[in-house]
């Protein structure tokens, strides 16, 4: 009997193992009631894409079920079911669909579930729940289907952990009241509920927000029918997004067009809002895009009708017709709102008062703002005017100009940006009067012109008179030629400063004698440093403010042309990253600029030094970087002045108290006209090894120039390493040939100055070396431009192919004369900085 058995069992055991396959292991993309996943297991999604199972994150002992890409070599998690519910301890946990339809997950043998969907589908024979099944689709969506899969009953999708993936929404289902809605994790290492939360507020005009609790930490602006307002910048993204408003939901979603690209936006455990991309070449997740982490993008950073710019050193200021409460500013006291911005004059309603244009503004927080998509912007203002209560208007539509919305009270997160909206501010009537003065100029009625006539006439004879004296006076104190020293310096049409700007120039006049005192009688304790121009001594002013004096040698060949470029350029310059020049003194032969004092001296004296440079880690670094280059384009591109520097260099760059890094020393530079892209020049000036190939051979500079200086700083700070002379065995090579050899061979990370230590993400700084030798390209239509360097060093963008840069090989056309040109230029045109910073 047993014999005649053996051939029969021997054929059922194969259909044994597979039924006890099919109810312990799930298959393929689905779970069915007639399977359930095991700790352990996975399904995937049809295309690959994403997986389910069980997961641990680091560090921890917990649990959990989840969705993660299946593709990408770091596991990398975009939803968990029980993130609140883990099991713990254990490795026994099951996946199963309950009679109900409900996903539900089990800690080992207990009887109650951890967690379920909670899904209340009524049974009956219309309604069969063995024919439902949990599918993971190739979006990372896990939804719960009927037969065809044509309607989800249920779909990951609608509650959202951490992880915004392209797809899905943030907003609301008007009809069930569904908030989709993100919340961060609570660390790292413990994807449970964190303290932020990334939703749609539909008050007043729909916007972004992350809240902490109950109180804003940051809103995105409200949508413009064209991008979030106070979000700019996506026009030249590789997402696109979009903007859903009907009866029946309201909501922001986006797409990646490239399905080769893995993009996902996450709400970390701070509550930042970061969109990363996955790099397979560094099997690494970059930040693409940072949404709320800029100097300005805190909630009310400048609390009520106070406006944020972060390209100020205060970025905190008053609207027009409001102050600050204290005289005296703090931002601390603004961020603690003890601060806060007040009218500056009562305001008396249909008196005169009227409305202020501010241009290019993160509109104001809508929450207690009124909206009328009926109205245009005539009628939206004759609403606003005739409401006392009306502190501001604006266009909702910036395409159509349609639609009106109106803010009611106070006025709060406004923010000064490159792509913002105009908002219209009310302000008092005297407030309204003076800027409409401001904008016109002073005009004369035919009252004022007549007895202006009058007192010409009357007044020109004792105008002579006392003309006649005064010179003779002058002549004796040897104030003349004080006078005509500053009358070359203000009117010199050889920089291009034109007369009308002239009469607009306000620079302070230091005399000798308070120079002289605030040196110290220029002695040696207070030297900081020397060059071609003369030397520079630390000073203070009879009001305790710290200064650098720049005293022009009387014996230099160069200096006139340069110290009125200086004078006149900077002083007409207003950036974070640029030297404030606080004054000039010109009194017989001397001349003197009168500088902010920089306490961290120059970059040159930390980054070339082995012990100092230990203090500049890669954040420090990476800082300076961005400040230099924003730096530069503000010059190229974002001054009322077009200004080719032409001397960028190391020791150029000096550091406030912050290790902000300023540009400074502007006697070579160049205004370029509106439509000038390029000029050249006999006298070539600069620093041998900062200067652009075509520059130092032919004399041809434009903003290119500046770029390829950028460019040959940016690989020196990387490497601590100076460009020309620091490979004493080979006297050819230079960084930049370095630099290119060590890219060709794949040995790129040698460059890495080896004081930063584990400061840095490889492949961050290897994006930053891309674009320095993208920059010292040999001609100079393959460097990019400034606003391409932001770009690409801030966003994980393709950098176009690189090729040889310049004075690499001696066949390149420049390198042999490169080196004549640089003796020459050691003797007679080179700028020379001791280390020693001011």
């Amino acid at each position: 009997m047993v014999s005649s058995m053996t051939p029969l069992l021997l054929l059922l055991c194969p259909l044994f193992v597979n039924i006890q396959y099919l109810c312990s292991a799930a298959h393929e993309d689905t779970i069915t009631p007639n399977n359930f996943l095991r700790d352990g297991d996975t399904i995937v999604s049809i295309g690959g894409a994403f997986a389910l199972g069980f997961f641990t994150p680091a560090n921890s002992q917990k649990r959990y079920v989840g969705i993660w890409y299946n593709k990408v070599s770091q596991q990398t998690v975009v939803w968990v079911a029980n993130r609140d519910s883990p099991i713990n301890n254990s490795s026994s946990g099951v996946v199963k669909v309950d009679d109900r339809g409900n996903l539900v997950i089990f800690d080992g043998n207990s009887t109650s579930p951890v967690w379920s969907t909670s899904i209340a589908l009524p049974i009956s024979p219309a309604n069969n729940t063995s024919t439902l099944f949990y599918k993971l689709l190739d979006t990372g969506n896990l939804v719960l289907c009927d037969e065809n899969c044509e309607d989800f009953l249920w779909q990951s999708f609608d509650y959202p952990t951490d992880t915004f993936l392209p797809g899905m929404k943030s907003g609301w289902n008007l009809k069930t009241g569904l908030n989709w809605s993100y919340t961060s994790c609570k660390s790292p290492d413990d994807p449970s509920t964190g303290d932020f939360t990334l939703s749609m507020n539909v008050t007043g005009l729909p916007e972004l927000v992350i809240t902490n609790g109950s109180q804003k930490v940051w809103r995105s602006g409200p949508w413009n029918r064209l991008e979030w307002n106070g979000v700019p910048g996506k026009k030249r993204s590789i997402i696109n997004y979009s903007f859903v408003s009907n009866p029946n939901e309201i909501y922001f979603s986006y797409s990646v067009p490239n399905n080769s690209v893995i993009s996902r936006i996450v709400l970390d455990y701070l509550g930042f809002a970061r969109r990363k991309t996955w790099v397979e070449s560094k099997a690494q997740w970059d930040i693409s895009r940072s949404y709320s982490d800029g100097d300005c993008d805190s909630y009310g950073k400048c609390g009520a009708f106070g406006s944020c710019n972060p390209n100020y050193d205060r970025i905190c200021s008053c609207l027009p017709g409001f102050e600050f409460k204290s005289s005296i500013y703090n931002e601390s006291y603004v961020l603690e709102g003890s601060q806060s911005c007040v009218r500056k004059r009562e305001l008396s309603c249909g008196k005169g008062d009227g409305f202020l244009k501010l241009e290019k503004v993160k509109l104001p927080d809508t929450s207690n703002a009124r909206v009328d998509m009926s109205l245009g912007i005539k009628d939206c203002e004759i609403n606003c005017r005739n409401n006392c209560s009306c502190t501001g208007y604006a266009s909702v539509d910036v395409i159509s100009g349609s639609g009106c919305v109106a803010w009611f009270g106070d006025l709060i997160d406004i923010t000064e940006i490159t792509d913002g909206q105009d908002f219209y501010v009310r302000v008092d009537a005297i407030e309204l009067e003076n800027s409409m003065k401001d904008s016109k100029g002073s005009s004369f009625t035919k009252k004022k012109l007549v007895l202006l006539c009058v007192v010409i006439v009357v007044g020109f004879p004792i105008f002579i008179t006392a003309f006649y004296y005064w010179f003779k006076k002058a002549r004796k104190r040897g104030l003349l030629q004080r006078h005509r020293h500053q009358k070359e310096l203000f009117n010199s049409p050889s920089i291009g400063i034109s007369q009308e700007n002239n009469a607009n120039f306000e620079l302070p006049i230091f005399d000798f004698n308070s120079m002289m005192v605030a040196t110290g009688n220029f002695s040696l304790a207070n030297k900081l440093g020397e060059g071609g121009f003369g030397s520079v001594y630390k000073g203070k002013l009879h009001n305790g403010c710290e200064i650098a004096v720049k005293r022009l040698s009387k014996y230099s060949g160069q200096g006139v042309i340069e110290f009125k470029n200086e004078v006149e350029l900077i002083a007409k310059l207003q950036h974070r990253n640029l030297v404030q020049i606080i004054g000039c003194c010109i009194e017989e032969e001397e001349k003197m600029l009168i500088y902010e004092y920089m306490p961290n001296k120059s970059l040159n004296f930390l980054l070339f030094d082995q012990t100092r440079s230990k203090s500049l880690d890669w954040k420090m670094r990476y800082d300076i970087i961005f400040g230099i280059a924003r730096g530069v384009l503000y010059l190229h591109q974002d001054s009322r002045l077009r200004i080719i520097h032409r001397d960028l260099k190391a020791s150029n760059i000096l550091l406030d108290a912050k290790m902000n890094p300023k540009i400074s020393d502007f006697g070579m530079a160049r205004i370029f006209g509106g439509d000038q892209s390029q000029a050249n020049t006999r006298r070539v000036v600069g620093t041998y090894g900062y200067m652009a190939p075509e520059y130092a051979m032919d004399g041809l500079f434009s903003v290119k120039s500046d770029v390829f200086s950028f460019g040959v700083l940016l690989l020196e700070i990387i490497s601590g390493k100076k460009n020309s002379g620091f490979y004493h065995e080979d006297p050819t090579m230079n960084l930049m040939k370095h630099a290119w050899e060590l890219w060709k061979d794949g040995r790129i990370l040698e460059l890495i100055d080896p004081s930063m230590g584990n400061s840095f993400l490889e492949e961050e700084v290897v994006r930053f070396i891309q674009v320095g030798i993208l920059c010292v390209q040999e001609k100079a239509k393959d460097r990019p431009t400034m606003s391409d360097v932001i770009f690409m060093l801030g966003n994980e963008t393709p950098i176009p192919s690189l090729k040889q840069p310049a004075f690499v090989l001696t066949s390149n056309r420049y390198s042999a004369k490169a080196s004549m040109a640089g003796f020459a230029l050691s003797l007679n045109e080179m700028s020379i900085t001791v280390v020693e910073g001011r």
